[in-house]
């Protein structure tokens, strides 16, 4: 595959491509979404589907967490966005 305009570019400026990398490691380590990614990930280790290879995932809902037991991690992804652009509502993860 080729490498797209943005690569590219950090390919030919090494200083520019430290300078991201340094950046989207401090972004990787805190705020919202990794708090989110945290939550996620401890509710599929309850459930009991984490690391075991078969594709499912608690389901996100604006009810709460898992409220619909597991779901392929597909159809999962795209119920959230459907629900969330109809509904206007938060994911809620506890």
């Amino acid at each position: 595959m080729a490498k797209g305009k943005t690569q590219r570019y950090y390919d030919a400026n090494p200083a520019a491509n430290k300078r991201r990398i340094a950046q989207q490691t401090r972004y990787n380590k805190n705020g919202k979404g990794n708090k989110i990614a945290r939550e996620a990930v401890a509710l599929n280790r309850k459930m009991g589907t984490y690391g075991n290879g078969d594709n499912l995932d608690a389901s996100h809902n604006v009810n709460g967490p898992g409220k619909h037991g597991l779901r392929s991690e597909k159809f999962n992804r795209g119920h959230y966005q459907k629900k969330k652009n109809k509904n206007k509502n938060k994911l809620y993860i506890a």
